[in-house]
């Protein structure tokens, strides 16, 4: 199962959580109490390990800013979390190998998010960000083609469920393993990232794939 760990603003956070078993690590470059600047990514990114996909998060930014960003932050891929066209996305994806495309629960685009053409969408709740679970059910709607990413109020406590109910390829949190707004907690983390991978679906047991091809580096 991939797990990304999001909202990270310090490197001894990243760490930790590359050390407790993510796959992903993300950064927020959209307005946001987790936002933090391109220089500083690049200087935790540069010491991660190489395995270790790095996300960028935008929302409704301007295709050309975003891979400026990318380009100056180091970050490997985006995650577009507002209103982008499948144009916009399609945009950043001639020049961003890896796009995750997220959706709010209960809207209208899950049912054809393979229009974005990315097979990564992350399904977050019906307000992104807010930290609050929704009613996984509303998932069942994305076309089976595509790799969901679920996301949206999950915790330590209530991922297996999660991941049981939606059998996501992977889960993405934030606030949930924070101990203040930024500012990760290691045991929520070291617990969310234990009770995913517990909670893994069959197909996705095992050695993760992983969404970035390292032989190309």
């Amino acid at each position: 199962m991939f797990i990304k760990i999001c909202g990270v603003t310090t490197e001894d956070d990243a760490l930790l959580s590359v050390a407790m078993g993510a796959d992903a690590i993300g950064f927020v470059f959209a307005p946001s109490p987790r936002q933090v600047a391109a220089q500083v990514v690049y200087d935790i990114t540069r010491r991660l390990p190489p395995e270790i996909l790095t996300v960028g998060v935008f929302r409704d930014e301007h295709p050309a800013r975003i891979i400026d960003i990318v380009n100056r932050s180091g970050v490997k891929a985006v995650q577009l979390h507002g209103n982008e066209t499948p144009a916009q996305v399609a945009e950043v994806s001639t020049r961003v190998r890896w796009v995750i495309k997220a959706l709010a629960a209960g809207s209208h685009d899950l049912a054809t998010a393979d229009r974005y053409g990315t097979d990564l969408i992350l399904v977050d709740a019906p307000s992104p960000g807010s930290g609050k679970v929704f009613d996984w059910g509303m998932a069942a709607d994305i076309p089976g083609s595509l790799r969901v990413i679920l996301a949206g109020g999950l915790t330590p406590e209530n991922v297996a469920e999660g991941v049981q109910v939606v059998t996501p390829w992977g889960v993405d949190v934030s606030s949930g393993v924070e101990r203040s707004p930024g500012r990760k907690d290691a045991l929520k983390v070291k617990r969310f990232i234990e009770n995913a991978r517990a909670a893994s679906p069959a197909p996705y047991r095992g050695p993760d794939e992983l969404p970035y091809d390292w032989a190309d580096e």
